[in-house]
């Protein structure tokens, strides 16, 4: 048996099934774009460990500044005592992310702890409880980032759930322009919202709505600028607070710093975690001064949050990412990305979506082009042939039929051409096995 396979059977045998696979893969190290499994093999990367890994696998500066960190302190509680690095990084994050006049930021472990505690900061800024979100949505796998998150899978048994969470209808132009323009369907959309605010829960209840600008799980589903310009408008007239979710969007994943910075919209709130520190558990939550400081002492805060090895490993990250460029690395990868998929879809009709912003990319898999027939199958069968071709590729959206790219921002350009050629070559040969005989 090989390495790789006896992994997975000593994985089954004490790791319950819960813990899903999302990629049949193993990992033994890795470096930049590259990932080196149990047997010894190489695979190209386009997960980068879901959208953690911006800056690459390993990155020299952020190693390095790991081991100083771990050789002077690895933790101390900043309850009990102040240390430098935590108190650097919320410097450094609110000079990325000013939120008005004065920002204020806390770090978390995760991405679900940064969504927990931006909803407690929110509910005792505002004395409101209600919770607006949306379909697609996904915040996490903790009990109230849980409720918050749309998709079914994720949540069976595992309720009941934190009360005065109310959905509503995500901007999916894809699935329900019916003809109308960007523009005309943001209008529409925002109506609806608006209805929402009378017939589903009142406004004056409401104490945040969270978005994500660039849906993950849901299938990188992007937000109409129109929608989120008006949506802010909509939570500034109500006293609501607009809770940006960017946590698998944010550190140059998109050409930007942030996604909502495509927008030309300030957040009340915005929560961050996954590339912020090169695989290390660090998160934050960045929020307007007066906001942030109505949390009364002891609401928010953590045993482990801002751990100072991972504030170390932010900080290094951070600057990395600002060195090599990696926001216009994001831009010339998105565009060759989308620049291959569109040949792709000239070739068959199983690709009934291509979108995405800076290098979050996706493609939507369908059956004849019919946007509601999605084909989950061929997606899964997909991922595995890819796998096999050394390519390691997820999935994503509501019904399982979204290839998105998460690829490590450093991924030259002969990998990436080389993990879309194996991707192209697998769809169509897949896609060629569906045809009827003749």
């Amino acid at each position: 048996m090989s390495n790789a396979k006896d992994l997975i059977e000593r994985r089954k045998n004490v790791v319950p099934q819960g813990v899903g696979i999302f990629n049949p893969a193993t990992v033994s190290e890795a470096k930049d774009g590259i990932i080196i499994d149990a047997d010894g093999n190489e695979m190209i990367d386009f997960a980068g460990g879901i959208g953690v890994l911006n800056a690459g696998h390993c990155p020299a500066p952020v190693v390095k500044a790991i081991q100083q960190q771990a050789e002077k302190l690895i933790h101390a509680c900043f309850h009990v005592g102040t240390y430098e690095p935590y108190v650097a990084l919320a410097e450094k994050l609110t000079s990325l992310f000013p939120h008005g006049a004065q920002t204020k930021a806390m770090l978390t472990n995760t991405g679900a702890e940064s969504v927990e505690n931006a909803i407690k900061i929110a509910r005792q800024a505002t004395g409101r409880q209600a919770v607006i979100c949306f379909t697609g949505a996904f915040h996490g796998r903790s009990m109230m980032a849980m409720s918050l998150t749309s998709k079914v899978a994720y949540k069976t048994g595992c309720g009941p759930f934190a009360p005065e969470v109310y959905r509503v209808q995500y901007p999916n132009y894809y699935k329900n322009q019916d003809g109308l323009s960007q523009d005309e369907f943001s209008d529409r959309e925002l109506f609806k919202f608006k209805k929402a605010l009378v017939n589903m829960v009142d406004s004056d209840n409401v104490a945040a709505v969270i978005i994500e600008p660039v849906q993950g799980e849901g299938g990188f589903n992007v937000t109409p600028k129109k929608y989120l310009q008006g949506l802010r408008d909509i939570c500034t007239q109500h006293g609501i607070m607009l809770i940006i979710d960017e946590v698998q969007s944010g550190f140059a994943r998109t050409g930007k710093w942030a996604a909502y910075q495509h927008y030309g919209i300030t957040p009340d709130i915005s929560t961050w975690a996954k590339s912020m520190g090169s695989g290390m558990p660090i998160g934050a939550v960045v929020g307007k001064a007066e906001i942030m400081d109505k949390a009364r002492p002891g609401t928010i805060g953590g045993t482990y949050l801002g751990n100072p090895v991972s504030c170390a490993a932010a900080l290094a990250t951070i600057k990395f990412i600002d060195e090599q460029n990696l926001n216009d690395r994001a831009v010339e990868i998105g565009q060759f990305v989308t620049e291959r998929f569109e040949a792709m879809q000239k070739k068959t009709d199983v690709i009934g979506d291509i979108r995405g912003l800076g290098a979050m990319n996706a493609i939507e898999l369908v059956k004849d082009g019919n946007p509601t027939q999605p084909d989950a199958d061929l997606t899964a069968k997909l991922v595995v042939s890819c796998f096999n071709r050394g390519l390691i590729i997820l999935s994503a959206g509501t019904f399982k039929n979204v290839i998105r790219i998460l690829s490590p921002l450093v991924i030259t350009n002969e990998q990436l051409d080389k993990g879309l050629n194996i991707l192209e070559e697998e769809l169509m040969k897949l896609t060629s096995m569906a045809e009827p005989a003749i």
